[in-house]
């Protein structure tokens, strides 16, 4: 009588393995039948975003510890692709890549200098003839308030000053501790300036250099697609901001010449203020509406202030209505709630920083994944990323 074959040792690990995955197959299919198919699918995402929230979150606060090296070189990128395709038309005429990232940043900083320059001129123009003006309107308020019956006639004005600087007294260590701070923040700003130029000039000139240096931290299998979402990201990122620019210049002479037209002072430098707050979205245009019927108000009166809240009014209606679908919603394909929200949660994070790069970053990522759900690199694999969107430069040294 002969004996049955013992099994062999490579197979006797192979029962307690079809047991366990038998097991957790038991468990999963008990678990189906007592969760319902909602909580189920509600659980897996909610860890899912969970997840997401938290990373986004310790991005964002190593972000804020490193602004003073992430602003400069976000306002260096931005100002690249404005002056991208003037850099290449200079590369077409045998410009060296390095003449050409110099002259144009020399350019830019002469015609900004030119600019604040007037104005500031014209600001200082306007504060001296306005004295007379707003020491009437100061009086007249005044004279406004003692008609609702209260009286400044007791006032003791010499006891306010006297409370004045014996506060000043009190609290010099905040004001010298404030002045240093403040001093400490003009620094940085002048610091920030510099490194954005710095980098400005090395974007315009060695573009394609970079690019190809971060790529290498892609792996091998993605970096085709990643490298043309950035060129598709970067080409949405230049029509935003050219875009922008010619909204802010609508913007800024609609309300300067309506402010010249009504005789409101300082209508030179309140069309700068207009067009350097345009660069913010929803706020700025709120804000410097709202400066330039204060400044009607203070130096002419209220039927001026009227009038020039109805051109306010009016321009921002023209952006709104024509300018924002027709030309910004066609380079940026952002819905108005997403530039809501955008704008509200860079405010939120890093304040007026925040609110200023919202839209840019929001309109390159969207480009980004955009692209990426498209795929065309599967369709067309032999074909290279159009040449108008290379993020920087199509040449290099």
């Amino acid at each position: 009588m002969t004996t049955p074959p013992k099994p062999s040792a490579a197979s006797q690990p192979a029962e307690p393995m079809q047991t366990k995955v038998s097991m957790s197959a038991r468990v999963q299919e008990k678990l189906a039948t007592d969760l319902p198919y909602g909580v189920v699918v509600a659980a897996a995402w909610s860890w899912r975003i969970l997840l997401i929230i938290v990373v986004s979150a310790i991005a964002v606060w190593l972000l804020s510890h490193l602004s003073l090296l992430i602003i400069p070189l976000l306002i260096a990128a931005l100002l690249a692709t404005l002056l991208q395709p003037v850099h290449r038309l200079l590369l077409k005429f045998k410009f060296p890549p390095v003449v050409s990232s110099l002259l144009l940043t020399a350019t830019l900083i002469f015609v900004v200098s030119t600019l604040l320059t007037i104005a500031g001129q014209q600001l200082a123009v306007g504060f001296a003839s306005m004295q007379a003006s707003v020491a009437a309107g100061v009086r007249d308020f005044i004279a406004l308030i003692e008609s609702w019956g209260v009286s400044f006639e007791n006032l003791n004005y010499q006891g306010l000053l006297a409370d004045l600087g014996q506060t000043v007294q009190e609290n010099s260590g905040a004001i010298v501790t404030g002045a240093l701070g403040f001093g400490s923040t003009a620094t940085n700003i002048l610091a920030g300036l510099v490194m954005a130029l710095f980098a400005l000039i090395f974007f315009l000139k060695d573009g394609t250099k970079i690019w190809s240096f971060l790529l290498n931290f892609v792996p091998s299998k993605h970096r085709r697609a990643v490298d043309g979402a950035g060129y598709a990201g970067w080409g949405a990122l230049g029509s935003y901001v050219r875009v922008q620019i010619f909204v802010a210049f609508v913007d800024a002479v609609g309300i300067g010449i309506g402010a010249w037209l009504l005789g409101v002072p300082l209508a030179m430098p309140l069309g700068v203020l207009v067009f350097l707050g345009s660069f913010i979205p929803i706020v700025g245009a709120v804000l410097t509406g709202a400066v330039a019927v204060l400044l009607a108000l203070v130096a002419n009166d209220w039927v001026n202030a009227l009038l020039m809240l109805a051109v306010v009014l009016g321009v921002q209606q023209l952006e709104s209505n024509v300018l924002q679908p027709l030309v910004m919603g066609k380079a940026v394909n952002l819905h108005p709630l997403a530039v809501f929200l955008a704008v509200a949660a860079g405010t939120a994070t890093m304040g007026l920083i925040g609110a200023v790069f919202a839209v840019p970053i929001m309109a390159f990522i969207n480009e980004f994944i955009k692209y990426l759900s498209r795929k065309p690199w599967l369709h067309d694999p032999d074909s290279e990323p159009d040449e108008l969107l290379t993020p920087i430069t199509t040449q290099s040294v």
